[in-house]
Formats: C-alpha cells, structure tokens, sequence
C-alpha cells in the first residue's frame, strides 16, 4: 500500500523523511472521522509508533526469524484466520488480503470498542479494498474468560481456528486465545505488552512491513515441510524478545554514541 504512498487529504510531499510515517498518521485521522478507528486506536498507534523509533524503524534478524516461523505455523494449520481490527484495516488492508489468499486463511473483524455500525464499517473497508468473505458480522460464539466485547466472534472462524494471526492486539484476548489451546501469532512493536509475552510467536515489526514480508515467505515456505516444522521446533519465543530488547538497548547505546562524536 505504501509504494507509492496512501491517499488522504494533506499533501505531504514524497522526499519528506517522514513520508511515510505522517502518510499513516493522516490515513489514521481520516478513518477516525469515517468510524473506521477510533481515537484510542489512534492512541495505540502513537504508542507503537515510539517504539519503531527504538528499532531503528526497520526490520531486525528476530522479527524475519519470527514472521518466518509465523508463517510456518500459517501453513500447517487447519482453519487459520487472521483477525482484523481498525487500525490493521486503515493501514494495510491489501496486504492482509493478498496474504489470506497466499496461505489461504480467513478474515475476521475483532473489534474493542464494537457496535454493529462499526462491524459493519470495517468489514465495507476490507471488501471495499477486495476482500471476498469477511467474517464478522455475525458472531455466534463466545471466546471464554474475556468480558469485553472482544469475546464475540464466529464458530466458523477464530472460535474453532487452530492458528489465529493477531496484528495489533490486546492483551487480554490473546492470554484467553491461548488458553484455549490456540496458536496465537502477534504483530507488536512492544515487546514488554502483555500480548507479545503470551503469545506462541511474536513479530515486533511494523505491521506495514510485516505482513508483505510474510506472503513472500509463504511461496518459500510452502513446499517444504520439514523446514516448517524444524523452524517451529526450535523457536523460543522468549529468547527471541530477549534478543529483541537487547537489540533496543544496542541501538540506543549506538545513537547516544553517535551524539558524543
């Protein structure tokens, strides 16, 4: 979505060296008037928005090794669903698209802050951007131990997946996913949240270069096997946060240093 830039309504001129941040944080604001995202969610943004800064606003070896193993999981499970909430489906729509046909997988909208009309806008966002079936707006089960409206959801679709993909997410729900007995797989800059310490693979990647990564990790991936399931074997969660933040500490000590010079 961002090769070229997102549509919104400030001009930012392209060779600005924030273009792309400050083309997020506009497409964000516009969708916040529509009821696409709300203002917490704009919130939530800023927060990961800080701690890309601390990654040097890039890629790093744990988040590859993590989308890698992500995507392994992805291939081998039985009914994988990704699910969608209003901040994921403002900025990356396509992306999230192109990779639920590459696994394949199925789209559910997961909203917090959720009422009907809302549901409702998010799953015309998605279709509007070519998505074909959007679960969603017809929950017909209840994910247990969660008191907010994040328990609502389809039987179909994450209530009964095996692999649940978690791009943005809350805490609470992904501890009850995997409780469930779910293989939970986060997108989150925080690598301190609640939802990258329960989760079974955490990406602490920027969810706009995480999620085109992994559907070209998917062709790589798909025909071998025996490397999925040696990546999955072998992943440590935990020692790859610990890596993680110690790469945050690096780049900090490497930019006070670079102050001193």
């Amino acid at each position: 979505m961002f090769s070229g830039g997102i549509p919104c309504s400030v001009e930012i001129p392209k060779d600005h060296p924030r273009y792309k941040s400050l083309s997020m944080r506009e497409r964000l604001a516009e969708l916040a008037k529509e009821g696409v995202v709300t203002i917490t969610g704009l919130i939530a943004h800023g927060r990961g928005e800080a701690f890309d800064y601390l990654l040097g606003e890039r890629t790093i070896p744990e988040a590859k090794e993590a989308e890698r193993v992500a995507v392994s999981y992805l291939l081998e499970a039985k009914n994988p669903v990704i699910s969608v909430n209003g901040n994921v489906a403002a900025l990356c729509p396509e992306e999230i698209i192109r990779l639920a046909e590459t696994v394949p997988a199925k789209i559910e909208v997961n909203l917090f802050h959720r009422t009907p009309e809302r549901v409702e806008k998010v799953i015309r966002h998605m279709e509007g951007a070519g998505a074909g079936r959007v679960l969603g707006r017809n929950p017909d089960s209840l994910l247990p131990g969660i008191s907010s409206d994040r328990a609502m959801c389809t039987r179909e679709g994450i209530y009964t997946a095996d692999v649940v993909l978690v791009p943005l997410e809350d805490g609470d729900r992904a501890e009850a996913l995997v409780a469930m007995g779910k293989v939970v797989l986060a997108i989150d800059l925080n690598p301190l949240s609640r939802t990258s310490k329960a989760a079974t693979v955490t990406i602490v990647d920027e969810v706009t270069r995480a999620i085109p990564e992994m559907t070209v990790m998917v062709d790589e991936l798909r025909h071998d096997p025996g490397k999925r399931k040696r990546m999955i074997s072998s992943f440590d969660n935990r020692e790859n946060l610990r890596r993680t933040i110690g790469h945050i500490c690096r780049y900090i000590e490497s930019q006070g240093s670079k102050d001193k010079e």
